[in-house]
C-alpha cells in the first residue's frame, strides 16, 4: 500500500513539474510537457489518470485565478472556480480516454485525446496541449515536425518510452543549439503599450490622438499594428478620424477593435489608412466566461462576444497574407492550425493583457506563437498591451 501511495506520489509531483516547467512562459521549456504522456500512460487507474491530469493543467494555468481576481477587481474565489471549470474538458477527456488494455490502445487512445483536446468543443478549453512543443523539438520543419512531435507524444505512453524521452531531448539540445528568434514580418511594425485597464475603455478623443502619436513614430511607410482593443468601439465616426489623421501618410494601421449591435458584439481587428478603413478579422474564440457566453441565447438574453469558430483564419495585409491571433487563440491549438493550412505569409498577435499582472500568462501566449511561427519558418509580429 504505501510503495502505491508513493508512485502516486511522485505520478503527480511529476505532473506538477511537467505543467509548471513547459507552462513556464520560457519557450525553450516547452517541451517538458512532453512527458505528461508517460506520466499519463503510468497511472494504473482512471482515477489517478484524472488526478495526473487535473495537477498538469492547473499548474499549467496557474495565474488564472489571479488573473481573474484583477480582471472582476474581486477576490481569489471566482477566479479559483473558473480555474476548476477550465480544466474539466481537460480532465474528462483523459480520465475517459485512459485504459488499461495492453499493446497498441494505449497510444491511440492517447492520440484520440490530443485530437479532441485539440479541436472544439473540448478544444475550446485546450490550453497546455504537449503538441505545442513541435515548435522547439522542430523548428521549421512544418507539418513533419508536427507528425514527428505527435508520433512521439504516443510513443511515450508504451515501454519504449525511453527511446521517445531520449530521442526528444536529443532533438530539444539540437534546437538550443541552433536556435533563431522569428523574424519580423516584411514592413509590419508591433507596437506595445502600457495603458492597463483604460484600453479599449477610454475613447476619448485625447486617448485617440496618443494612439495616433504612437502610429507617427512609426516608418512612414510601415504597417503599423496596435493591441486587441486598442481603438475601443469601431464606429463610423471614429473610422471617419482615423482615416483623417492618417490622410497625409502612406501608413497603414490594423488595430484591435469591438464592433456592437442589439445581439453583442464582436472582437476584431480593424484596417485603416487615409483612404478608408474596414473589419478585417472577427475573433474566432473569445475567452469563454467573460466574453463568450454562449449560455445567454439559451435564457432569452444577448450580449456577450460572439465566437467565429472557423471562419477569417488568414487575411490580406498589403502585399502579405498573414494569420491574426488575438489574445486567447495563442493559447489554443486549432486557430494557428486552420490558419496554417492556408500557408500564410506572416502572423500577427496581439493582446490586452493588463489584467495578468504578476502571472505568466502573457508570457506563455508569446512563447506558445513563437513556437507555432518557428514550428512553419513563419514571420511573427506581437504588440500587447499591459
Amino acid at each position: 500500500m504505501r510503495r502505491d501511495q508513493g508512485r502516486i506520489a511522485l505520478l503527480l509531483l511529476g505532473s506538477l513539474a511537467v505543467g509548471r516547467l513547459g507552462w513556464s512562459g520560457h519557450v525553450f521549456l516547452l517541451p517538458a510537457a512532453t512527458f505528461f504522456p508517460a506520466i499519463w500512460s503510468l497511472a494504473r487507474t482512471r482515477k489517478q489518470a484524472a488526478a495526473c491530469s487535473a495537477v498538469y493543467f492547473l499548474a499549467a494555468a496557474r495565474g488564472l485565478p489571479q488573473g481573474v481576481a484583477t480582471y472582476y477587481a474581486a477576490d481569489l474565489l471566482p477566479g479559483l472556480l473558473l480555474w476548476l471549470a477550465a480544466s474539466s474538458g481537460f480532465v474528462f477527456v483523459h480520465a475517459t480516454l485512459w485504459t488499461k488494455r495492453p499493446g497498441l490502445w494505449r497510444p491511440l487512445f492517447y492520440v484520440a485525446a490530443a485530437v479532441l483536446i485539440a479541436v472544439p468543443p473540448f478544444g475550446i478549453l485546450g490550453w497546455a496541449h504537449p503538441l505545442t512543443a513541435a515548435g522547439i523539438l522542430f523548428p521549421g520543419w512544418g507539418w513533419l515536425g508536427l507528425a514527428a512531435t505527435a508520433t512521439g507524444l504516443a510513443v511515450m505512453t508504451t515501454r519504449l518510452r525511453p527511446v521517445a524521452a531520449i530521442a526528444f531531448v536529443g532533438f530539444w539540445l539540437w534546437s538550443a543549439a541552433q536556435w533563431t528568434q522569428p523574424v519580423l514580418p516584411a514592413s509590419i511594425r508591433g507596437v506595445d503599450l502600457q495603458l492597463g485597464s483604460s484600453l479599449g475603455r477610454d475613447s476619448s478623443l485625447k486617448r485617440q490622438q496618443e494612439l495616433i502619436a504612437n502610429v507617427r513614430w512609426q516608418p512612414a511607410e510601415a504597417i503599423v499594428l496596435l493591441p486587441e482593443s486598442a481603438i475601443g468601439f469601431w464606429t463610423p465616426t471614429t473610422e471617419r478620424f482615423w482615416q483623417q489623421q492618417l490622410a497625409a501618410s502612406e501608413q497603414v494601421v490594423i488595430a484591435g477593435a469591438s464592433v456592437i449591435d442589439n445581439d453583442g458584439y464582436d472582437n476584431v481587428l480593424v484596417r485603416v489608412s487615409g483612404t478608408g478603413g474596414e473589419v478585417i478579422y472577427r475573433e474566432r474564440m473569445p475567452v469563454p466566461g467573460s466574453m463568450w457566453q454562449p449560455w445567454r441565447p439559451l435564457l432569452g438574453q444577448v450580449g456577450g462576444a460572439r465566437a467565429h469558430l472557423f471562419a477569417n483564419p488568414v487575411v490580406v495585409v498589403g502585399a502579405q497574407t498573414v494569420a491574426p491571433l488575438i489574445c486567447y487563440e495563442q493559447l489554443l491549438v486549432w486557430p494557428v492550425m486552420q490558419s496554417m493550412l492556408h500557408d500564410p505569409d506572416a502572423i500577427i498577435a496581439v493582446g490586452n493583457g493588463w489584467w495578468t499582472i504578476g502571472t505568466s500568462i502573457i508570457d506563455i501566449q508569446k512563447a506558445s506563437t513563437e513556437a507555432w511561427a518557428r514550428l512553419f519558418d513563419k514571420p511573427l509580429a506581437f504588440s500587447f498591451n499591459t
